[in-house]
């Protein structure tokens, strides 16, 4: 019965998958008082494990799942990825240069410390460093080194045993060092710095809501004399514009105001305002009551992209008055951002093309503000996939673009052409709201779906390999890989303090990114609540495919 049922997994591997997924995911979840694996990392234990039934999953389903993440990670750090790289972008590619030399370095002597060939070296460094980029080249150009026919094909069956060895624990280890272990050497809070650099960097519009409202509405039963008999416009004069009228009751009927609704004695108004403002003008108007019906009317906070050219160029202070036509009493704007950064509200402050307004109000005034200003961005459940399949596709032909210097083939490849894809088309989505759109649940998805789709089918496809590398060369051939993985982690982390002093939080991402640790990321990502790391990972994980690449070609010709 049980060969029967492994015989169902083997016959469709896709259930083998989901069933690594389901697995993974759950003993992520698992906790041991304040020790946690994390999803990625069980994933892949997972993917082992199970593997060890013999199931051999398509490496073009393993690509999928993985553009798909690189893609939703640059995507959702584009714009401040772009900002990253104006301020800081030279000194991480100078880093990860030298983390990958680290790496070649630590390769290369345990090799000659362990007596290994070039071709067990090499898929110690391809595996050990998590750069499979290594493996290809070495693989390709090993003919190259003048062996034999039979030497050769020693050769190429011993790399990817050595990868296959040497990969889990580059992947869990740098996982568990960079996302566990680093931060309290470090002595930081992973999860609040990296708050605090949002904060800092990432000021954008539409944080998450808390308990205070800047902008509300309260009822008053008008009492004071000054104020009977008067319009709603004449009671917004006398307050200096910084309140408005909203609703009146008179005798038991609810009418919604406009500018020449006449307020009598003892009638009971929906004022709207700020809240400073209601609290230190509350005395002028009369007793606050509790009418729930009288405030029972739509609001709605709405970001609206400002693409009507009559309002290029205009001050903040002219859009609160008659000049354009605007009926927008009693909406209330919150915030400016510009290129997802936030601007400050002076009245002098111009109005640009693709500007984003956040206005709130009730829903009917919002409405026609947001007709008048342009589009409206409405939150959506709906992904614009024609948008990121098309920038996978022009990133991912980018990437193949090879360039032979001195013989040596180089390339971005697909991977690293799609998350510069994504850098791009958010940027792009950042900077022009009104096409592109990727809700933050479908961002979700592709990042963790994508992301340990790709964990679990790497699980998978090594894990009869890993077993057999390790009876055929022991543990030490393991050893030499957690070598090999920590000490480029190590010389990353001291150079990018003390040398360097990237912010903590981008120094975790540059280290996973210049060791090309996808896991890594993943793992930084979930621990810190943020996609942060992923600003200092980009940069990293580009330069480590190019420059190990080269390395691969260096270690052939010196080994």
């Amino acid at each position: 019965m049980i060969s029967a049922f492994i015989n169902v997994f083997r016959t469709y591997p896709e259930l083998t998958l989901y069933l690594t997924l389901a697995i993974g995911f759950w003993a992520g979840s698992l906790h041991f008082g304040k020790f946690n694996l994390g999803v990625v990392t069980t994933t892949l234990l997972a993917g082992l494990a199970i593997g060890q039934i013999g199931i051999a999953i398509p490496a073009i389903v393993q690509n999928t799942f993985f553009l798909a993440f690189l893609f939703a990670v640059g995507y959702a750090v584009g714009p401040q990825f772009i900002r990253a790289f104006k301020s800081d972008g030279l000194p991480q590619v100078i880093f990860a240069a030298l983390v990958c030399m680290v790496g070649l370095g630590t390769a290369y002597a345990m090799g000659k410390l362990l007596h290994y060939d070039t071709a067990l070296t090499e898929g110690l460094l391809s595996g050990g460093y998590t750069n499979s980029t290594v493996l290809g080249v070495a693989t390709s150009s090993m003919s190259s080194i003048g062996l034999t026919p039979d030497a050769l094909k020693t050769a190429l069956a011993l790399m990817p045993v050595a990868y296959a060895v040497t990969y889990p624990f580059g992947t869990v280890g740098s996982a568990w060092i960079l996302s566990k272990l680093a931060p309290k050497w470090l002595k930081i809070d992973l999860v609040a710095s990296a708050r605090e650099y949002e904060q800092a960097h990432v000021q954008a519009a539409g944080n998450a809501p808390t308990a205070y409202r800047d902008f509300s509405a309260r009822a008053y039963q008008v009492v004071e004399p000054e104020l009977f008999g008067k319009s709603a416009r004449e009671i917004e004069t006398l307050f200096d514009h910084q309140v408005f009228v909203r609703r009146v009751r008179e005798d038991g009927a609810i009418v919604d105001c406009d500018a020449d609704t006449v307020i009598q004695r003892n009638a009971v108004v929906a004022i709207a305002g700020s809240l400073d403002t209601l609290v230190k003008r509350q005395g002028q108007i009369g007793p606050e009551i509790d009418d729930k019906v009288l405030l029972a009317f739509p609001t709605e906070l709405l970001d609206v992209i400002v693409t009507k050219k009559n309002l290029f160029g205009t001050q903040l202070a002219a859009l609160r008055t008659d000049a354009f036509d605007i009926p927008g009493r009693g909406v209330f704007l919150k915030t400016l951002s510009r290129a997802d950064q936030v601007i400050a509200l002076d009245p002098n402050t111009m109005v640009h093309h693709g500007d984003v307004m956040t206005i709130e109000g009730a829903k009917q005034d919002v409405a026609r503000v947001a007709k008048l200003v342009g589009f409206s961005d409405r939150p959506v459940e709906t992904t614009d996939v024609s948008f990121m399949a098309l920038g996978i596709v022009i990133g991912g032909l980018i990437g193949v673009i090879t360039i032979h210097v001195g013989g040596i083939p180089l390339s971005l490849g697909t991977s690293v052409g799609a998350i510069v894809a994504g850098i791009l088309c958010g940027y792009l989505h950042g900077k022009k709201r009104t096409f592109g759109q990727i809700p933050g649940s479908a961002l979700w998805i592709f990042n963790n779906i994508g992301l340990n789709g790709f964990i679990a089918v790497v699980g998978l496809n090594a894990a009869p390999g890993f077993v057999q590398g390790l009876h055929s060369y022991g543990i030490t051939l393991f050893v030499a890989g957690m070598v090999v993985t920590t000490v480029p982690l190590i010389a990353g982390l001291l150079l990018g303090k003390y040398v360097f002093k990237f912010h903590p939080v981008i120094l975790l991402g540059a280290c996973a990114g210049a060791r090309s640790t996808t896991a890594a990321l993943g793992a930084l990502q979930e621990a810190a609540k943020s996609n942060v790391p992923a600003v200092g990972y980009t940069i990293g994980y580009a330069v480590s495919r190019i420059v190990m690449a080269v390395f691969a070609i260096v270690l052939l010709r010196v080994y």
